[in-house]
């Protein structure tokens, strides 16, 4: 395992174990728009030996309006079930960067009781541009049972919030580019308005990784502490659609803090109403 978190792996951890029995490969990739990546096309031309990919649009939520909506326990376990993946499996996470989408699908996988599973610092960039082991190969997949251990408290709800924002009782923390947060750069969705929510401090998930990698504990300290968050009291964290909020609840996790939820549907849902307090600049 990596030294500083407990939650990340690094390359040569993975390489050494490649094929063992026990051992889940998830390519969790996923892209804006203005990255012009496919993640699926992506994968199919290569990817980690034994490595399966992970839809982010397809494993949320049908029922929800909103994009990347947790989904149910049971969507979530018939999705990866089919997979072939077990919640008694070691399960191993990347993305093409490192440090974007993959945050989410190790968040997914804990919230649905899963603690085995770890994040691939450098992403597949940089195992891929080292010479590292890849192949287009279909993974072979025998599908299985997933028993889903669903934690429904790490969660936060738009009820959640509202109270939340309005008592105070818990802080906020914005994945979102301070631009998007303060207002001074146009949401990527059409009918969100700009800004963040009152009282809300903004952690862009971009500074809490260098070259593809965590960072040190003693810095993630150093970068959420001086964004205003106070690590001795709960914290929710939000983003744009739930995707890179993940990222910080990582960090908070690599620092040992437990009491925070994700806001699943982030500015998304909170932005996209007409009743919900929404302030601009960068306080």
């Amino acid at each position: 395992m990596a030294e500083d978190s407990p939650f990340t792996i690094d390359a040569d951890w993975l390489q050494k174990r490649l094929g063992e029995p026990g051992l889940t490969i998830v390519d969790a990739s996923w892209y804006l728009p203005a990255q012009k990546r496919d993640a699926r096309a992506e994968y199919d031309a290569a990817h980690i030996p034994g490595a399966r990919f992970l839809d982010q649009d397809a494993i949320s939520d049908p029922d929800s309006p909103l994009p990347h909506t947790l989904p149910s326990p049971q969507h979530f376990a018939q999705y990866v079930g089919a997979m072939g993946i077990s919640a008694d499996d070691t399960i191993v996470v990347y993305d093409g960067p490192g440090f974007f989408s993959a945050p989410r699908a190790w968040w997914m996988f804990r919230v649905m009781g899963v603690f085995q599973v770890y994040i691939l610092d450098g992403g597949f960039d940089r195992w891929k541009a080292a010479g590292r082991p890849v192949t287009a190969e279909p993974t072979k997949i025998a599908p299985c049972v997933f028993h889903a251990d669903f934690d429904a408290a790490r969660v936060a709800s738009l009820a959640d919030m509202r109270r939340i924002v309005g008592t105070r009782e818990s802080q906020v923390a914005d994945a979102r580019s301070a631009g998007r947060f303060a207002g001074t750069e146009p949401e990527p969705r059409a009918g969100i308005r700009s800004g963040h929510m009152p009282g809300a401090r903004n952690v862009p998930s971009s500074v809490l990784a260098e070259n593809g990698e965590l960072l040190s504990k003693d810095r993630l300290r150093k970068v959420i502490e001086d964004a205003g968050i106070d690590l001795s009291k709960p914290v929710v964290t939000s983003c744009g659609s739930g995707i890179t909020a993940a990222a910080i609840t990582l960090a908070l996790e690599t620092l040992g803090h437990a009491d925070n939820k994700l806001y699943d549907g982030s500015w998304t849902e909170w932005a996209g109403l007409s009743d919900t307090p929404v302030v601009t600049g960068k306080d």
